[in-house]
């Protein structure tokens, strides 16, 4: 019965966990920050603006 041999059938899955291992932090750096995003400082709340008609 050849569906009883495991060679064939452990190489597929040996290749395949290669190509997927190999493919994947690829695609998962896509959706990573690799740099730190600078922080803007707060400059507090801006003096209110009078109306000059009031």
């Amino acid at each position: 019965m050849p569906q009883l041999d495991p060679m064939p059938w452990f190489s597929i899955l040996f290749v395949s966990w290669l190509i997927f291992l190999a493919l994947s932090p690829i695609k998962v750096s896509k959706y990573t920050n690799l740099n730190d995003p600078t922080h803007k400082t707060y400059k507090g709340l801006s003096k209110s603006w009078s109306w000059p008609w009031f």
